[in-house]
């Protein structure tokens, strides 16, 4: 399916302007969200009631306030909050370039694509390849959406793209912790960086993490449609145990449990026992892909899935 723009805007620096089409950079992940029912499966509605009467206010009844002291409040009407509202703009205004490094992504807020419309081709490659070569973002004003926004355009290898910035106002700041400073042994240091070396990838590809806690919450459901009692599985502990353990001790440990582990990964598993740490999740695609497999000769049959051991139990 093809993407749809959001607007038509023009990018503006000095006397150029570059006609650009807006793209959302990302997309809803498709949030489970759970309904309020009764106990009897009735959907329930939300009332606003009043704090003084307890009685239910509509809508219509309500108005916006400010309260600049405990209890104390300002209101607005529609038409006075409109008249603040800034106004939407086509244009975006870059005020300056600055190398990338320099902006903390802590300061990254919603991302957007853009890409050349018509007659914008040529101003919007030279751009691009101008600012990959000297390394430089540009920052830009833009209105959209009834709020003024700081927004930084910067190149990718195949166009630009637009995010907007928080306000230095919208960042906390490490320094306010009080962030105790201890001094690091040169052994601690060593040890620790040959286990980022042991564990270090070359790029990072978003491909290799799945939301596991949804499809975990899509196969309860699926249960539930199938009239099966969920059971509730075993979580890993997140909380400290309480143990004291030696820094050098726990780094060589990690290192050690990594190494086996890199050595576990690149032998082919024979036996059942090697077959233990694989998850339910990834038992299923497997017998999923069995079954689109041509078939064979018969093999032994496999064992019950671990959801279904658990229901029996």
């Amino acid at each position: 399916m093809a993407a749809r723009s959001i607007a038509s805007l023009t990018l503006s620096f000095g006397l150029v302007s570059i006609p650009v089409r807006l793209y959302s950079a990302t997309e809803s992940s498709s949030e489970i969200r759970f309904n309020m029912l009764t106990k009897n499966g009735e959907r329930v509605k939300q009332q606003y009631i009043s704090e003084k009467t307890r009685k239910v206010v509509e809508r219509s009844e309500m108005v916006k306030g400010y309260e600049f002291e405990k209890d104390h409040f300002v209101l607005f009407t529609p038409e006075e909050l409109k008249a603040l509202e800034e106004g939407s703009s086509h244009v975006i205004e870059i005020v300056a370039f600055v190398p990338i490094k320099t902006i903390d992504p802590v300061f990254y807020d919603k991302a957007y694509l853009l890409a050349p419309d018509k007659r914008g081709g040529k101003p919007y490659a030279l751009l691009a390849e101008a600012m990959r070569k000297s390394g430089r973002c540009a920052l830009a004003k833009w209105a959209w959406k009834a709020k003024q926004h700081v927004v930084q355009v910067r190149p990718v290898e195949d166009g630009l793209i637009l995010q907007q910035l928080l306000y230095a106002e919208e960042v906390r700041s490490l320094q306010d912790l009080d962030i105790e400073k201890v001094t690091v042994a040169p052994a601690e240091l060593q040890l620790a960086l040959q286990l980022i070396d042991q564990i270090s990838q070359d790029t990072f590809d978003p491909t290799q993490f799945e939301d596991e806690e949804k499809q975990r919450v899509l196969a309860a459901i699926d249960e539930k449609i199938a009239g099966k009692q969920i059971v509730a599985s075993a979580h890993s502990e997140d909380a400290a145990t309480g143990q004291v353990i030696d820094l050098m001790d726990a780094l060589k440990a990690s290192l050690g449990s990594k190494a086996a582990a890199s050595a576990a990964r690149s032998a082919k598993p024979t036996d059942k026992s090697a077959r233990s740490n694989i998850t339910p999740m990834a038992e299923a695609k497997e017998r999923k892909s069995a079954r689109r497999a041509p078939a064979r000769a018969p093999a032994p049959a496999p064992a019950p899935a671990p959801s279904r051991a658990r229901a029996k139990k």
